[in-house]
């Protein structure tokens, strides 16, 4: 495993991040979390479905595209629990991960870029290629369960007004793109996981999270021999004379 270049694992982690934040902001955009299918049985009328999202709700009538009613102000009234919990959760995890992608970044481009001889300046600080990737795998695992834990509550939330009222609801595909963006969250983090750990056994002080000591310090010179050390040493002997 190329540990001292840009590895393909990085990168791939990298880019599966990117995919898995755009996921994110199309679920958290899309007005297709819950739908509430309100059915007629007058020939002269047509089925009437009610799209809820975070921030919109949009009414179409069977067959249609044009949205009957656009309630712009969905967010403020939002009355269920649990996309309630979403509008905060969501922005949320995007924001984590949005970091855990910078430090990725920072973290390949400190790989790509690194000097032979560590900076003194950074040896205490989490700027080198592993503190970089374990920090942002950490921060990818948790904004994948951020998001992944209100989005699966949404499923049996249904269930549940399904249950107090009638089973009109029905969970939109804007759930499986948010699980499907916290899977690929925690693919992400596995593979920069799998990178660290097989990358920190190698002897060198950049695949330490941590500096232990500054790497520019260590003192290469040779312990003096015995006999060098003792070459060093004066010794004074006193000489008394004896006046007649």
């Amino acid at each position: 495993m190329g540990c001292r270049d840009v590895h393909a694992a990085t990168v791939l982690s990298f880019l599966c991040g990117i995919a898995s934040v755009a996921g994110l902001f199309a679920g958290t955009l899309l007005p297709n979390w819950r739908k509430l299918r309100l059915i007629t049985f007058n020939r002269n009328e047509k089925n009437l479905t009610v799209y809820t999202g975070l921030w919109v709700k949009c009414a179409r009538y069977d067959g249609g595209n044009d949205c009957l009613m656009y309630d712009t102000t969905w967010y403020s009234s939002v009355d269920q629990l649990d996309l309630r919990v979403l509008q905060f959760a969501l922005p949320l995890s995007i924001l984590i991960a949005m970091g855990a992608l910078l430090l990725c970044l920072i973290g390949m481009c400190n790989t790509a870029f690194r000097s032979s001889v560590p900076n003194i300046k950074l040896a205490k600080c989490l700027v080198n290629s592993a503190g970089c990737h374990l920090v942002a795998g950490l921060l990818f695992f948790l904004a994948g369960t951020v998001s992944l834990s209100p989005s699966i509550w949404v499923i049996f939330y249904n269930i549940h007004l399904n249950r107090k009222f009638e089973p009109v609801f029905m969970f939109d595909y804007a759930v499986y793109v948010t699980i499907a963006s916290a899977g690929g969250l925690f693919t992400t983090s596995l593979l920069l996981f799998i990178w660290y750990c097989a990358c920190k056994s190698l002897p060198s002080p950049f695949w330490q999270p941590l500096y232990s000591h500054p790497p520019s310090m260590h003192t290469y010179s040779q312990p003096y021999s015995a006999r060098s050390r003792l070459s060093a040493i004066e010794i004074d002997i006193p000489v008394v004379s004896h006046t007649a």
